[in-house]
């Protein structure tokens, strides 16, 4: 039976992502006399939280979004905010590093005042700060973990070191009644990764991408395209672009076209061998129409469509053995199993839609949190703290000489016994 606590919680939730207040914040960069735009919007829901209710905040800077939340241990979201870098990077063609830490050192302390304002907290009220320290860029990791040393030491808080993906694992448990444990696809700009969530810092890694990450695909091509360049598509990120115009657009027949490691029985990825065949396939494209690098092919939605399609079937064969793995080795409940997507592309409706193909067909619950949930933001850090502050884990009591890890596995690797069982696909229709 569902606990009232979770419609609450559940509750807040939705109210927050609803009542979200946008505003403006100015990123200004060492250099460049214009300023650059980035976007700071503010969630901000009281609820009645108890005297003795712990409360977490947590803080996002792995990449290029800067983000801070206020958290109770029953999951109400008490304050959140948010500044996105997008705008800035949209520009420059893809995320400049040090571009990057110049913006979350000019937004952090405000974006962490207005989450805390919002919640109508004072840091002297925190139960404890989490913040995320793996992975991610190493420049962006810095400023997070450089703030939260200092806010750690003046108001003597205990300290959280969070997963990114492991907060992206998680977040599902705030908006949904989910038990441990589940399976996870984890699908982002900066990672693709198979594994089974068995508790709180407790994972096995049944497959990962071995060399680049499907939103960075879907962005590249975006940049190859020169989608920027499309009215449609000129102030949304590559990944969304190509979904937008995917929807217009029929693919094109792909005679002998086979995912990446179709003959390898195992549940890794790989997207650097696809992108060579998509940008073969745009410069034949660009040879048919009399085109240069640089501008619109009349085809752009095809192509578009075309892209979509060949990722998503890549990551639905993996993920597909990945649920008959699991269902061999006992590793999930034999009935109402779980597959929960999570991370930026998990916003993606067409991958979506073609996972639902598997899990209607193995009879598994197909699982994602809300849009806004997938990319990165402070509430997923928060609740992650949350997770681990209930379950007594990895709670320190101070930030000095914590490193940050730009690269960090997640969970116990177990793809050498995914590749064992060698285990054959039956045959299936994808849309």
């Amino acid at each position: 039976m569902l606990s009232a606590q979770f419609f609450s919680r559940q509750a807040s939730v939705w109210q927050a992502l609803l009542v979200r207040k946008a505003g403006k914040c100015c990123c200004k960069a060492e250099g460049h006399r214009t300023p650059w735009a980035a976007t700071r919007g503010k969630i901000s829901f009281h609820s009645a939280t108890s005297s003795f209710a712990r409360v977490v905040l947590g803080i996002e800077t792995s990449c290029d979004d800067t983000g801070a939340a206020v958290l109770d241990e029953t999951g109400h979201v008490l304050g959140e905010a948010l500044c996105s870098q997008k705008e800035v990077h949209l520009k420059t063609g893809g995320i400049i590093p040090n571009v990057a830490q110049q913006l979350h050192r000019e937004n952090i302390d405000g974006v962490v005042r207005d989450a805390l304002s919002a919640s109508g907290m004072s840091p002297n009220e925190l139960s404890a700060i989490a913040t995320t320290v793996m992975p991610g860029l190493a420049l962006s990791l810095k400023v997070g973990l450089e703030y939260t040393v200092k806010m750690v030491n003046q108001y003597k808080k205990p300290f959280i070191p969070i997963h990114h993906m492991e907060a992206h694992a998680l977040t599902i448990r705030l908006t949904n009644p989910v038990e441990f444990p589940f399976l996870v696809l984890l699908i982002s700009g900066g990672h693709c990764i198979l594994v089974v969530a068995r508790g709180v810092s407790d994972y096995l890694m049944l497959g990962q991408s071995l060399d680049e990450a499907p939103g960075d695909i879907l962005d590249k091509t975006a940049r190859r395209l020169s989608l920027v360049k499309h009215p449609a598509c000129s102030a949304v990120s590559g990944g969304q672009a190509i979904e937008h115009l995917a929807q217009h657009g029929n693919r094109f027949p792909c005679e002998g076209f086979t995912p990446p490691m179709a003959h390898y029985p195992d549940c890794n990825f790989s997207f650097s061998g696809l992108r060579t065949r998509i940008n073969r396939l745009i410069l034949q494209k660009e040879k048919e129409e009399g085109l240069q690098e640089g501008q619109l092919l009349s085809c752009v939605a095809d192509m578009a469509a075309t892209v979509q399609h060949m990722v998503t079937l890549h990551i639905v064969t993996r993920t597909f053995r990945a649920i008959l793995f699991c269902e061999k080795e006992g590793l999930l409940p034999s009935k109402n199993a779980s597959l929960v997507v999570s991370g930026g592309v998990a916003s993606n409706q067409y991958i979506c839609r073609a996972l639902r193909t598997i899990t209607d067909k193995t009879e598994f619950t197909l699982l994602c949190p809300p849009s806004r949930l997938c990319t990165d933001n402070g509430i997923m850090i928060a609740w992650n703290g949350i997770e681990k502050l209930r379950a007594g884990l990895e709670i320190l009591h101070t930030a000095e000489g914590f490193r940050y890890e730009p690269k960090a596995p997640l969970g116990v690797d177990i793809s050498d016994q995914v590749r064992r069982a060698a285990i054959k696909l039956p045959h299936f229709k994808l849309m």
